[in-house]
């Protein structure tokens, strides 16, 4: 299915929900208040356990062990690996090594339960992609970042875990704002804005650790609102902004040296057209006409971070969830365009 919201044939239902907002392509359950962590895990469809399985492999396949087979071809064991399954719907999600430790989704929801009643956080969705061997929580903290007078941007801590060997588990601080719903978590992509834990012996114990997001959140709050009220100040003109954009856009150091070169007879009509789409996003949404972000730094920071996800188009929605939170191309760009309007509000970058 195109969504890439797991459905679960067992329950009839997709695996996500969402609180007091349309779930995605208007599946999932919708709820009118912020669950609990059971509650959240059932309305989600992440009630389910992961087990590690030995591999065997016969003379031209390669097979998860399962009881009652009635397979004759000779099976040897494949030393050191084994197969992830999900014991409900029985279906293999991964092959992973044997010092690789399974983190149950409750111990992920675990993480966050361990603050949230001392710092007032509440679980806004959940959902598992796939089959499940990827899920992911967001969860909302009290408070703002306030750009300006009124240009508020939500506290959001995002934590995603997989099930077939594919990454760390991983939480961090995701702030959005609130007027586009653009994602700004790309502003802080570097070592120190995410706690990653790797699924190994001590994964689990490691997740109780949660104190530590939260001091993370605390330092990343004040950071970036000090950055963007000073972005929001300084000014940059059209043709800078989409030298800026077009910088920020360029995949390779090869386009970016051109682009400093002034020399854009040489890019690709693609590349030019996507820039010329992310350029008129820039003079044209009604979210970049306030105070804060019209011909600012700040803007043109959102004129990126906010092509990529109330724009542009994706596969689906766990090609958007990739793109946009795991590293993918959206999360680049926005990271690079970060490091070009710091470096231009900072007077170490000319747009001339």
């Amino acid at each position: 299915m195109a969504h890439h919201i797991h459905y679960n044939e067992n329950t009839e239902r997709h695996s996500f929900f969402s609180v007091k907002e349309k779930a995605w392509h208007k599946l999932g359950q919708i709820l009118d208040h912020h669950p609990t962590s059971s509650e959240a895990i059932a309305q989600a469809g992440l009630d389910y356990r992961v087990e590690k399985t030995p591999l065997y492999t016969t003379a031209d396949s390669l097979r998860i062990d399962q009881s009652g087979s009635d397979s004759s071809d000779p099976q040897i064991a494949v030393p050191h690996f084994f197969a992830t399954l999900r014991t409900d719907t029985q279906k293999p999600l991964g092959v992973v090594g044997k010092d690789y430790q399974i983190v149950q989704n409750q111990d992920a929801f675990s993480f966050f339960d361990a603050i949230a009643q001392s710092e007032g956080i509440r679980y806004e969705t959940a959902g598992a992609l796939g089959d499940g061997e990827r899920i992911f929580i967001t969860a909302k903290l009290p408070g703002h970042i306030r750009v300006g007078a009124d240009d508020l941007i939500e506290k959001y801590l995002f934590l995603t875990n997989s099930h077939d060997g594919s990454g760390s588990i991983t939480a961090a601080f995701t702030p959005v704002r609130i007027v586009c719903q653009n994602t700004l978590n790309a502003a802080f992509a570097n070592k120190s804005s995410a706690l990653r834990i790797r699924h190994t012996s001590g994964a689990k114990e490691r997740l109780a650790q949660a104190h530590q997001i939260m001091g993370l959140a605390s330092r990343l709050t004040e950071q970036s609102e000090a950055v963007f009220n000073n972005w929001a100040k300084v000014r940059i003109s059209d043709p800078q902004l989409k030298k800026l954009i077009a910088m920020s856009m360029a995949p390779n150091q090869e386009i970016l040296g051109t682009l400093k070169d002034g020399s854009t007879e040489l890019l690709s009509t693609q590349f030019l057209n996507v820039v010329e789409d992310v350029y008129e996003y820039a003079l044209s949404s009604p979210s970049q006409n306030l105070v804060t972000t019209a011909g600012t730094v700040f803007g043109a920071y959102n004129a990126v971070t906010g092509y990529f996800q109330n724009v542009r188009g994706y596969k689906s929605d766990q090609a958007k969830v990739k793109s946009v939170l795991l590293g993918g191309t959206a999360q680049l760009r926005g990271q690079s365009a970060f490091g070009l309007c710091a470096d231009f509000a900072g007077g170490q970058l000319n747009l001339n």
